[in-house]
């Protein structure tokens, strides 16, 4: 499964990603998952073929343009909820993304 997560500079998401990918592996769960920046986003929705979009909680104001842009690549969108943006609330983020799994 292939995961893209936004956040605003691309840096503090990839602090979670890391965790994701770690928690996964520990269950088994085949995951490729990466952060960008905003700057980034459509250019990389372009670039790859994702099966999802998670958005950071700080870049949450810019939820309804990324819709837009994940929608023309018919790619499911979710907000993280603030809590689960922390290493420790990986098994959240984790049990969001799984609800995607083909």
């Amino acid at each position: 499964m292939k995961v893209l997560m936004v956040c605003s500079g691309g840096m503090s998401s990839a602090i979670v990603v890391k965790a994701i990918k770690q928690e996964a592996c520990k269950k088994g769960i085949d995951l490729d998952i990466k952060a960008v920046g905003t700057g980034e986003f459509e250019d990389e929705l372009k670039k790859e073929n994702y099966d999802l979009v998670l958005v950071a909680p700080q870049v949450k104001h810019r939820m309804d343009n990324f819709k837009e842009q994940a929608a023309i690549f018919n790619v499911p969108i979710e907000l993280v909820a603030p809590m689960g943006y922390t290493p420790i609330g990986v098994p959240k983020v984790l049990e969001q993304i799984k609800k995607y799994k083909k």
